[in-house]
């Protein structure tokens, strides 16, 4: 929860975090610290987000499939698991490891996470994940 109010002392903001809210902007502000702040909430909870942004695209993290202007590119769970982990992330750099621990049940083999990712890009684009040589992946311009 982000507060939004016109009262703006150091008590009122201590007051307003203690009651739970997660950040607080007091009034008048400016819409581009405000729309910064969102996207930080997001990025801190994209478990509660409907949807994540993929460029002309977004993810339909309800459905599990991909939307654009022309309609619904369906995911395989590996395939939605793999995007839904770098578009909550979209500014990290995934190594191999870290989407095998997260996305793969019971998987050893780097070669997986590749497979998965080569699907994704025939699917959707070869720039919606863009491979940082020797390291691993992270979500490209979609």
């Amino acid at each position: 929860m982000l507060l939004l109010t016109a009262r703006g002392s150091v008590d009122d903001r201590v007051e307003g975090l203690d009651a739970g809210a997660e950040d607080y902007l007091v009034k008048p502000f400016e819409v581009a610290e405000l729309l910064a702040r969102l996207r930080a909430l997001r990025r801190r909870h994209p478990e509660a987000v409907g949807w994540l942004p993929l460029g002309r695209r977004r993810l339909d993290v309800d459905n599990r499939r991909v939307v654009d202007g022309t309609g619904e590119i369906p995911l395989s769970a590996r395939e939605f698991a793999v995007l839904h982990a770098l578009a909550g992330r979209p500014t990290k750099m995934f190594t191999r490891a870290e989407l095998l621990s997260a996305v793969f049940d019971n998987a050893d083999a780097p070669g997986t996470v590749d497979a998965c990712v080569h699907h994704l890009c025939r699917k959707l684009g070869r720039d919606t994940v863009r491979t940082v040589h020797g390291l691993g992946y992270r979500l490209g311009p979609g």
